[in-house]
């Protein structure tokens, strides 16, 4: 009770710009070892091939919908104990955050036997072609291997951050993405593993980061307890924490059904161009880490703060993140504008078809960077205050809504340039949608 009350001054009380940096620093950080392991994993198997490189891209949909799972379930009892700790209702989030872990285990368990059932044929759905495909079902099995642990880590890791505890969270994750950088290339070259090097290095990194951060909970260093006594027969908290998570699940699953789209498009132009969307979806999701981590550590504020009634300091943490998110997207996507083609060069040099279909692709997707935390902004804000149709449906949009039809219909209307661009403009449609919604809703806070 002591520590709650403690965080509870925190995070209603300390300045806002102070409050927000201090829980998203480290959130960034996590993010951004992510996204870098990620990206060494592309980048030691782009030392394979090409048809090998194209299967990292193949995977990352697969990636997408193991996410899609753990943080349906994490941040939606992420939301939902903010709030409760918010409004000082303890007891009712040990029970939230203690039936997400045991229901994160299940839907975890449930994907991977599924799909080592079907893995050939999921691996085909999901867009490798003949010759990628023994490369990406190798990758894959691996990751369902571990797919319960995957998915019990992203509660873990969101129950920390909805607790204002960042920085342990930030531990966890950073440890299991160095192990990872590290293992990638002594399992793939050191032990002529090749692309089930790769997906071993991960699965090993998974499983050490899971077991750091259960360790915070089970040595005292949390505010929720994790117990079988707190777990709950009671439909209405998993139908709260799963409401609350469906905009995580329509903002990940459907990266994967776009990801799946995508594959298919870039599979009509060559293995070449499946490897170089596979690459610029790596190389961008680094730097849109940077944001999503700055926006996980600004949602734990709104939600602490919503449910205290502090709705002053909602505005005024929505304010900052704009203003620092703007900015920082603005100068990351002008640095890997220009960088672009060196950056595409350094992975699979010996195909210059990746460089050039990858690096216009990289520059389009640069140019709308400082539209992104818009987007971001609404979703996290929406699903801090439980306003699950509204953030579902923004999450919707980028990756969705705007995505899917435009991956089928600008191909056919601009060929490879059509492809390159159907994300960037997905991006500017989305930023459009969320405007009047998020105007509308500061307003309503602001006669609050």
């Amino acid at each position: 009770m002591q520590q709650n009350g403690g965080q509870y001054q925190k995070m209603t009380e300390t300045p806002i710009p102070n409050l927000v940096i201090s829980l998203a620093v480290p959130t960034m950080v996590s993010m951004l070892v992510t996204s870098a392991y990620n990206l060494a994993d592309a980048y030691f198997v782009s030392q394979l091939g090409t048809r090998a490189s194209g299967a990292v891209g193949i995977v990352f949909s697969l990636m997408a919908v193991i996410q899609a799972m753990g943080f349906t379930v994490g941040m939606g009892a992420g939301s939902v104990v903010s709030r409760l700790l918010g409004k000082k209702k303890e007891d009712q989030a040990q029970k939230t955050a203690s039936c997400a872990l045991l229901t994160s285990v299940v839907f975890g368990a449930l994907l991977s036997m599924v799909g080592l059932s079907f893995l050939e044929g999921l691996m085909r759905w999901m867009g490798a072609t003949e010759t990628i495909l023994p490369f990406a079902a190798d990758y894959a099995r691996y990751l369902l291997y571990v797919a319960p642990v995957m998915t019990a880590s992203f509660v873990l890791n969101n129950l920390l951050r909805a607790e204002g505890k960042t920085k342990l969270s930030m531990v966890g994750i950073g440890l299991g993405g160095v192990l990872n950088i590290a293992l990638d290339p002594f399992f793939i070259f050191g032990l002529g593993w090749g692309v089930q090097g790769a997906a071993a290095a991960t699965a090993v990194s998974q499983c050490v980061s899971f077991l750091v951060l259960l360790s915070f909970f089970l040595r005292g260093k949390t505010i929720l307890r994790l117990s079988l006594k707190n777990l709950s027969a009671d439909a209405s908290i998993y139908k709260k924490f799963l409401g609350n998570g469906m905009p995580s699940l329509f903002r990940q699953g459907l990266a994967s059904v776009a990801g799946v789209a995508l594959n298919h498009v870039a599979a009509g132009y060559g293995d070449s161009a499946v490897a170089a969307m596979s690459v610029v979806g790596k190389i961008f999701m680094v730097a849109y880490c940077v944001l999503i981590g700055f926006g996980q550590g600004y949602q734990p504020v709104v939600g602490y703060n919503y449910g205290a009634k502090n709705y002053e300091r909602v505005r005024q943490a929505y304010r900052f993140l704009m203003i620092a998110g703007t900015a920082g997207m603005t100068l990351l996507g002008g640095t890997l504008f220009f960088f672009a083609p060196a950056l595409l060069g350094q992975f699979v040099p010996e195909d210059a078809k990746v460089n050039e279909i990858g690096g216009l692709a990289l520059r389009l997707q640069s140019a709308v960077m400082p539209l992104l935390p818009l987007g971001v902004a609404c979703n996290m804000t929406f699903q801090a205050v439980g306003q699950s149709v509204k953030a579902t449906f923004l999450a919707a949009c980028r990756q969705g809504v705007f995505f899917l039809p435009l991956i089928v219909l600008l191909p056919r209307a601009f060929g490879v340039v059509g492809m390159e661009a159907a994300q960037p403009a997905a991006d500017v449609a989305t930023f459009l949608a969320c405007l009047p919604v998020i105007r509308k809703f500061m307003v309503n806070l602001r006669e609050k």
